[in-house]
Formats: structure tokens, C-alpha cells, sequence
């Protein structure tokens, strides 16, 4: 008859090979970057419509252009792949500040009273 072997052996190899596992954070540290970095853009679009209206495009415009120039030269990867997802999210804040406009302007999002309204 046969004896059975004990599960320690097989406890030992897991914490053995859990032990010289090398674990890389650098996707999970983008990812959160990405996720905090859109999400801080939502308000700062919303807000800079409600006080500026559209007139501020360009401001978005030469954010983006600065960390856009700025990743290409950074060496560091996850600092690089930062910047850049903030490039293209102020790229991105563009548009969503034309379309924040029409969203006012349909009654989703209020209108500010203090700012003159022009064509903006």
C-alpha cells in the first residue's frame, strides 16, 4: 500500500516559485494613471466651459502640444506613457468642450449667468 505524500512539499514549491516571482507594476501604475488623469479631466472640461465657454480650446490645445513634446523626450517609459495619455486626453478635452457647450445649451448642464454670452 501505498502512503500519501503531504501537502506540505506542494506548499513549499508554491511559496518557492511565488518567492522568485519578479512582478512588474508598470502596466497597473498606467492604468491608474489613465483612469485618474481622465478623471480629472471630466470637471476641469466642464468647468472651463461654465466659465470660459469655448474661447479656452486653445489652452487644452498647448497642454496637449507641451506633454505630447515632453513624452517624446522623456526616458523613463511609464512617465512617458503618462504624459502622453495626458496629451491626447487635453486633445480629447477639446472636443468635449464644443460639445460641452451644446449640452448647455440643450438644458443638460447649466448655464453660467455671470458670463456674457457671446459666440464663443
Amino acid at each position: 500500500m501505498r502512503a500519501k505524500a503531504p501537502a506540505v512539499p506542494f506548499i513549499a514549491d508554491m511559496t518557492m516559485i511565488l518567492c522568485n516571482l519578479s512582478v512588474d507594476f508598470s502596466g497597473l501604475i498606467v492604468g491608474v494613471c489613465t483612469f485618474l488623469i481622465i478623471g480629472i479631466y471630466h470637471p476641469i472640461v466642464i468647468k472651463a466651459e461654465y466659465y470660459f465657454g469655448t474661447r479656452c480650446w486653445w489652452a487644452f490645445l498647448l497642454v496637449g502640444l507641451i506633454t505630447l513634446a515632453a513624452s517624446l523626450f522623456v526616458t523613463n517609459m511609464i512617465v512617458s506613457i503618462v504624459l502622453g495619455v495626458t496629451a491626447f486626453s487635453s486633445f480629447w478635452g477639446i472636443k468635449e468642450l464644443f460639445e460641452q457647450k451644446r449640452r448647455v445649451e440643450r438644458g443638460w448642464f447649466p448655464r453660467n449667468p455671470k458670463r456674457m454670452q457671446r459666440s464663443s
